[in-house]
């Protein structure tokens, strides 16, 4: 995933965009919330490319029969397999293709095929009264994390942080979409931890940096993008929050350089509680030293007070939970569970 052509990107829209396009975004206020519509099997899946394009052909494939395999009848976004530079289409085509499925009485939720960059790009040009007036999941992850923060900030509606269409639909991900969607029992989510020959568990284990519980309404997402859409007004008020944050292929100094920013622009002084998930391929690189994931979190977290623990299965990982952005939520930082504390849809 080329995250660092993000910020980049997020400028060139900003810079490319009729300022009339900003004219429907709302400053950081705190909208209500609200529910999607439940889903049930049988019912139509939008699939949408809001962000990079698709290279191999059988991802499209994989998608609609992994939709097909859960229960769904699959509709492609007209812009679905469009082609601009890195980009999937057009801003204008890529905001057109969530804006109608939305809109479309015929798509009970919305599905992300992939990340990657360019979800910031379309951010002015979605049509955020419609999706207020026609609730429905959507989910993403990775660059996903513009939409669910632009949708979250501008309308309150929960979306849900999860695998993408192409992604990885194992036993786990299934299991944790099933339980999500269509079990009425509440959720919790907690690592799971094979032993193998070993004589401690190793795999999936959490740190507790600093013990208690907390309960707040759950915001965030990739750590690169959320970062860079501080000070815009896609970014969502995060107070009273659980936090929680991952990424995948950045140095600890640039991780270290993002959680300064939530630092200084209020977020962690303002959440309750902070999960920060697994930073895949997050090693020093070479140079005079450097810190390691590890202090950096200590850094950051330790001072705020709040509970907090790492390695929750959050982020570019196979197994990963599927979690209600913007719903309220208990975490437990001694026992590293989230426990969704309301219901999910309407």
């Amino acid at each position: 995933m080329q995250k660092r052509t993000f910020l980049k990107s997020l400028l060139l829209a900003s810079a490319a965009a009729p300022l009339t396009s900003f004219a429907s975004a709302k400053p950081n206020s705190i909208p209500n919330q609200i529910l999607p519509k439940a889903l049930s099997k049988g019912d139509t899946v939008g699939l949408i490319s809001p962000s990079a394009a698709t290279a191999d052909r059988m991802q499209f494939t994989y998608a609609k029969e992994a939709m097909e395999a859960l229960g769904f009848k699959v509709k492609e976004g007209a812009n679905l397999k469009n082609r601009r530079g890195h980009l999937a289409g057009t801003d204008e085509e890529r905001a057109n293709d969530l804006n109608n499925m939305f809109a479309d009485p015929e798509i009970a939720a919305v599905i992300c095929i992939r990340g990657g960059s360019g979800a910031a790009r379309i951010l002015p040009y979605l049509d955020y009264d419609l999706i207020k007036a026609n609730p429905k999941p959507l989910q993403g992850y990775s660059d996903i994390t513009a939409l669910h923060c632009a949708i979250q900030s501008q309308t309150g509606l929960i979306c849900f942080h999860g695998p993408n269409g192409s992604g990885s639909w194992n036993s786990f991900n299934v299991k944790q979409f099933e339980k999500v969607f269509f079990e009425e029992d509440s959720v919790t989510f907690e690592n799971v931890m094979p032993k193998g020959d070993d004589l401690v568990v190793k795999a999936n284990r959490i740190q507790t940096l600093k013990g208690g519980t907390a309960t707040g309404k759950l915001l965030g997402g990739n750590l690169t993008v959320l970062t860079a859409l501080s000070g815009t007004p896609y970014y969502p008020d995060f107070q009273d929050s659980i936090l929680f944050i991952e990424d995948i292929g950045e140095d600890p100094y640039r991780i270290d350089r993002m959680m300064s920013t939530l630092k200084l622009n209020g977020t962690l002084d303002a959440a309750r509680g902070v999960i920060f998930g697994q930073c895949t391929n997050c090693t020093p690189g070479g140079g005079y030293g450097s810190l390691t994931v590890d202090q950096v979190m200590d850094d950051y977290l330790l001072p705020l007070g709040v509970p907090a623990y790492t390695g929750a299965m959050i982020g570019h990982v196979a197994r990963q939970f599927i979690l209600p952005v913007g719903a309220t939520v208990i975490m437990d930082a001694d026992q590293g569970k989230i426990t969704i504390d309301q219901k999910l849809f309407a």
